[in-house]
């Protein structure tokens, strides 16, 4: 799926005191490809991503993810988009304490499809947790319990995957499985994926590198021969 920004602004507030979170940003990003969005707090990244995640609306400019407009979109219309076309992956796994892996997963197939279940088991397995379906969130360790946030966001499969520093509660080590199980994803399904992150070295995997600073992309660059997640250092 294709994402399209074009002289994007993202507004909060008025007159004096409005905040410019995004300011004139352009970008096009092809179908299939691997974004990283780099940038330290309050450079915006954060915000491209819940704009293109129609979690937000613009302000003023044109967004079109593949062939939706999302710009001046009803709340409605972006809940719908969200919940048929998105796939969002969060730092904080937000998984629902009460329930199993399975049950978390469904939570969310069952919103597009008949046998939510099915697809529960289906998606875990693929992300290695086909011996942990009937765990706990407490009964998992942290990389596990992004691995079900990770099946979570597949299981309607989604042609983009959003994904908002995936790793950041995560050791190293983790982290970096974390990382090459997304660019697996990417590779196998053909999934967008847009992975907002502060870590210059995650930039280093990707096939495009986006850095942002102060709600502008100040670098655009192409990566000629993205590295493995396993080689990653920082």
């Amino acid at each position: 799926m294709s994402v399209s920004l074009t002289n994007v602004w993202k507004t909060y507030g008025e007159g004096p005191t409005a905040v410019h979170a995004l300011a004139g940003v352009d970008a096009d990003i092809p179908s299939g490809d691997f974004t990283v969005i780099l940038g330290p707090s309050g450079s915006g990244k954060t915000t491209m991503l819940n704009l293109i995640g129609g979690i937000d609306d613009v302000t003023s400019g044109d967004l079109i993810v593949e062939d939706v407009k999302l710009t001046g979109l009803e709340a409605d219309d972006r809940t719908s988009f969200r919940r048929n076309q998105v796939g969002f992956v969060f730092q904080f796994f937000n998984l629902i304490p009460t329930l199993t892996a399975t049950e978390n997963v469904e939570l969310v197939a069952n919103l597009t499809m008949h046998d939510g279940a099915e697809r529960a088991t289906e998606v875990l397995e693929q992300v290695g947790l086909g011996d942990r379906l009937d765990h706990f969130p407490a009964m998992l360790s942290g990389g596990e319990q992004q691995r079900v946030a990770i099946a979570r966001a597949l299981a309607k499969s989604p042609p983009v995957l959003l994904c908002d520093e995936p790793t950041g509660e995560l050791d190293f080590e983790t982290g970096r499985l974390i990382l090459g199980l997304l660019r697996q994803v990417n590779r196998e399904l053909g999934q967008t994926v847009l992975l907002v992150t502060h870590n210059a070295a995650i930039g280093e995997m990707a096939d495009r590198v986006l850095r942002m600073r102060s709600g502008e992309i100040v670098e655009d660059r192409s990566n000629a021969s993205p590295i493995e997640a396993e080689e990653l250092i920082w």
